[in-house]
């Protein structure tokens, strides 16, 4: 029996994608206007955030590689035989399967879309170094362009299809707060209030977005000493009266990622803590503040370390300010351009979308020890921002249970 290298498998009937088929196709000549720019012939994605910008496809790579090879007139995505006819049904464009029967048969693919000796636009961010050796021995280029940092720029600019998606995104989250927070109670498990939020956006998700394709949605409820760290997973501590707490809620809706977070206390919270917490809020709200077109990154975040400054606290910050939303998640991608941190000169535009949170880590064994954070989402408009995030800060709604 003959078996293939590859093929293209289009079992069944395209799905609904998370964007109508235009916002992809405007996206592609975006990416287009760039290749011609930078004298580029094609491009070989491998990250699953730019697969999914430009395709709708989210791929579930489980140690095989796959792709999305754009030319002048093809956008094609690569996948891998165990998924069979899913990535045909949930991209826009083509799609090849390659098959398991033969090493490199990803790249022979490829190949049969790009053509050898081309200039290859490639993505020095993600592809590792033995799958960058494989391209240049099976497309053998004449040329290869880091294509990653441009196609990061045009992430960050937001389409009005991607802000209503982030919009609804936030709403998500605030469900999945408004369920945490109903669900703390003395000597409850971080675990079980996790849950709750979770099962909450999830089904929201599910009603709201009945045609997509459901999964990665989480919750980080951290209590105590484990809320000094901003990805500190979630455990089996039961919660006590007087607990710091750190409310984070995560839905992912078609690869969109958005996010709550706030800071929250059982029961009660002693003078020292009610007077950082309160700080934190001050420094949250006078960032907000600053979040509007023609501000640096670097500038706002200097106005916040000198806000901190000011109240003896800068010592206990412990992060960025806030960061880009749109395409991508804790374990693919993000838009490292539009993060508020000293190194990141990009200038605010109106289209942007970008939290701020700061927050402030107290050692154990200080007065008010733990970690205190809020997050909202701004949107960046023609004269300041707007913020789709509606679940309320601060200690007056946020001591419960």
């Amino acid at each position: 029996m003959e078996r293939p290298e590859f093929s293209r498998f289009h079992n069944g009937d395209k799905a609904a994608l998370p964007f109508a088929p235009a916002e992809y196709d405007a996206r592609l000549a975006g990416l287009r206007e760039i290749m011609s720019r930078d004298g580029v012939d094609a491009c070989v994605f491998t990250s699953m955030h730019n697969i999914a910008y430009y395709s709708g496809f989210l791929y579930c790579s489980f140690g095989r590689p796959y792709g999305l090879v754009v030319t002048a007139s093809e956008s094609v995505t690569i996948s891998a035989g165990i998924d069979a006819g899913q990535p045909w049904r949930r991209c826009h464009g083509d799609n090849i399967t390659y098959t398991d029967w033969k090493r490199d048969n990803y790249w022979r693919a490829i190949l049969s879309v790009t053509g050898p000796g081309q200039v290859i636009g490639y993505e020095a961010d993600h592809i590792n170094m033995a799958q960058f050796a494989s391209l240049g021995e099976f497309l053998t280029p004449s040329k290869t362009v880091n294509i990653a940092p441009a196609t990061m720029r045009q992430r960050m600019h937001k389409s009005a299809a991607e802000i209503a998606l982030i919009r609804e995104g936030a709403r998500v989250a605030d469900v999945g707060g408004y369920a945490i927070r109903d669900a703390v109670r003395e000597g409850t498990r971080e675990i079980d209030v996790a849950m709750a939020g979770r099962d909450a956006m999830e089904a929201e998700i599910a009603r709201a977005f009945p045609d997509a394709e459901y999964r990665d949605t989480w919750v980080w409820f951290q209590s105590g000493l484990n809320t000094d760290g901003a990805h500190n997973p979630v455990t089996a501590r039961k919660l006590e009266r007087g607990d710091i707490l750190s409310l984070n809620t995560f839905p992912m809706i078609s690869g969109y990622y958005t996010a709550l977070e706030r800071t929250m206390f059982v029961g009660e919270a002693d003078a020292e803590s009610l007077r950082i917490w309160e700080a934190n809020v001050a420094a949250h709200e006078y960032g907000m503040s600053l979040l509007k077109p023609g501000a640096t990154c670097a500038e706002v975040t200097h106005a916040i370390n000198d806000f901190f400054a000011e109240g003896d606290l800068l010592q206990y910050r412990s992060f960025g300010y806030g960061h880009s939303f749109g395409v991508l998640s804790h374990y693919y991608g993000r838009e490292a351009g539009l993060e508020l941190r000293e190194d990141i000169d990009t200038v605010l535009e109106p289209g942007m979308v970008i939290s701020m949170e700061p927050m402030l880590t107290i050692p154990e064994g200080q007065p008010g020890a733990g970690g205190y954070r809020e997050h909202d989402i701004l949107i960046i408009k023609e004269e300041g921002n707007e913020n789709i995030t509606g679940y309320p800060y601060g200690p007056g709604f946020n001591i419960v249970g």
